[in-house]
C-alpha cells in the first residue's frame, strides 16, 4: 500500500482561488476537491442565493447530477459523523453545505496513486460563511460540529446502497486529523467507532489524472 501523504488539519490551505460567474471557487492539494461560495443578494427583506446551477457547476468542473439529498441534525457540539464512503459501483460524490450552525468538514483521499493519498483536508463550513464543499468519489468524508443544533445538507450523485457502505477510522493515528474535540469526548455512533484504519483498507479506488 502507498505511504500516506502529509496531513493537514482544521481549515487546510487553499491551493488556488478563482471566480466563476460570481462564485468563489477554491481548490486544494487533493485533485477534484472543490469549495464554492455562491454570492448572496440582499435587500430589506433578507437575501437570495442561487446555491446550485447545473450549468454553472459544469463551468466550474463539476459535471455530475445529484439524485438524493440527505439532511442531518446534530444536537450537541462535538458530534462527529464519519468517516464514510461508498465503494464502486455505488461510489458517491457529495455536495455539502450547512443550513444552521457550523462544522469542520474533513475528507481523506483514499484513491491509490493520488498525489494526496492518505492526506486529510479540513474545511470550515457554516451557515454564516455560505461555503459548500464538493467531495468527489474516492474520498472518505465526515465532519465535527462546532455549534449545537447543527444542520447539514448533502446532495449525492448516487443513491445510498447498504452493501456498498464503508468507513474509515476517524481517529486513525496515521491520519493525525486535528479534530476540534478530543476523540474520547467526541459524540459518535457505535458504528463510526469501529471503522478500520487506512492501512487496513482494500484498494477500492484508483486515481485517474485529468488530461
Amino acid at each position: 500500500m502507498a505511504e500516506p501523504a502529509p496531513t493537514a488539519s482544521r481549515d487546510s490551505a487553499v491551493a488556488a482561488r478563482r471566480m466563476v460567474e460570481g462564485v468563489v471557487v477554491e481548490t486544494f492539494a487533493a485533485p477534484g476537491l472543490i469549495a464554492l461560495t455562491p454570492p448572496r443578494h440582499g435587500d430589506a427583506r433578507g437575501s437570495l442565493s442561487e446555491t446550485y446551477s447545473l450549468r454553472r457547476f459544469r463551468d466550474i468542473g463539476i459535471d455530475l447530477g445529484f439524485v438524493q439529498d440527505n439532511h442531518t441534525f446534530s444536537a450537541a457540539q462535538g458530534t462527529i459523523r464519519g468517516l464514510h464512503f461508498q465503494v464502486p459501483p455505488h461510489e458517491q460524490g457529495k455536495l455539502v453545505r450547512v443550513l444552521r450552525g457550523a462544522i469542520v468538514d474533513v475528507v481523506v483521499d483514499i484513491r491509490q496513486g493520488s498525489p494526496a493519498f492518505g492526506g486529510a483536508i479540513a474545511v470550515e463550513l457554516s451557515a454564516e460563511n455560505w461555503r459548500q464543499l464538493y467531495v468527489p468519489p474516492g474520498f472518505a468524508h465526515g465532519f465535527c460540529t462546532l455549534t449545537p443544533d447543527a444542520e447539514v445538507l448533502y446532495r449525492m450523485t448516487k443513491y445510498y446502497a447498504t452493501d456498498a457502505d464503508r468507513g474509515l477510522a476517524f481517529d486513525d493515528p496515521d491520519l493525525a486529523i486535528g479534530w476540534p474535540v478530543e476523540p474520547s469526548a467526541a459524540i459518535l455512533s457505535d458504528k463510526d467507532r469501529r471503522h478500520p484504519r487506512l492501512r487496513d483498507l482494500p484498494a477500492y479506488f484508483s486515481f485517474e489524472a485529468r488530461s
